[in-house]
């Protein structure tokens, strides 16, 4: 598979529906937000295109096979649960077979792509457990092994990540003193893996191989909440995620 400068990004949007209750009536709001834009920004500072697609597009746009993710050098989910991509809307609401998205990054992977999990609640296992990668596809490429169970660690008094192999690829000029973060996916480390960055005993940032191809798992936010104005504005932040991406693609 040809190393290319393309990442396909989804995930990393949400909608809330609110209800305003003053005294005898109420109404209701609904506000759509995106989270996107310090990591498309990022990549693209490094002379990376980004094709984005928020989860709502992801749930019918994302791509059926490996070959058709073949065109990106990297994918990334973050914070988009398994179901909108195992859950096609031809097969929720018409019962009509699709293929299985997980599988077709699997095999993307396996053939050479580049793979990145991005924590958050809708990814790993997530809140209540219901980002639900555990046990498929995508837990079987990361370099991590997903818990069963709610994996959130909350930490709203701030936390500091702790490189603990700085001379990985994926550090290169990134200094070791890195900002605070709220929050993470609890994950483990699958053996042979590389784990490059701790918060505390847990695994934040892992690099593995699978197939012929490259994962990555960074068990925090790309984003806030859990990724801080501090952590989003840090000069570090740019080249740490075009890093990423470009050893996921396996280019130098």
């Amino acid at each position: 598979m040809a190393a290319k400068r393309r990442a396909l990004i989804a995930g990393e949007s949400w909608t809330v529906h609110s209800t305003h209750q003053k005294g005898f009536d109420s109404f209701s709001t609904v506000e759509y937000s995106e989270g996107i834009h310090w990591l498309r920004q990022a990549l693209e500072s490094g002379g990376w295109a980004v094709d984005y697609q928020p989860a709502h597009v992801a749930a019918r746009d994302f791509p059926f096979d490996a070959k058709a993710l073949s065109q990106y050098g990297c994918v990334m989910l973050s914070d988009v649960g398994a179901n909108t991509l195992l859950l096609h809307p031809d097969t929720f609401t018409r019962s009509v077979a699709r293929p299985n998205r997980l599988h077709a990054i699997r095999d993307y992977v396996a053939a050479g792509g580049g793979f990145v999990m991005i924590g958050g609640y809708l990814t790993f296992q997530g809140i209540d457990a219901k980002a639900q990668y555990s046990g498929t596809a995508i837990e079987e490429i990361l370099p991590v092994q997903i818990s069963r169970y709610d994996d959130r660690a909350e930490c709203p008094q701030g936390v500091a990540p702790k490189v603990v192999e700085p001379h990985h690829p994926i550090l290169d000029g990134i200094a070791s003193d890195w900002p605070h973060l709220l929050g993470f996916n609890r994950v483990t480390a699958k053996e042979k893996s590389a784990v490059i960055v701790k918060i505390g005993d847990d695994p934040l940032l892992v690099a593995g191989v699978y197939g012929a191809g490259r994962t990555v798992a960074f068990t925090s936010d790309c984003a806030p909440h859990w990724a801080p104005p501090a952590f989003v504005e840090w000069p570090g932040y740019a080249p740490l995620w075009r890093q990423i991406a470009s050893w996921a693609a396996g280019q130098p």
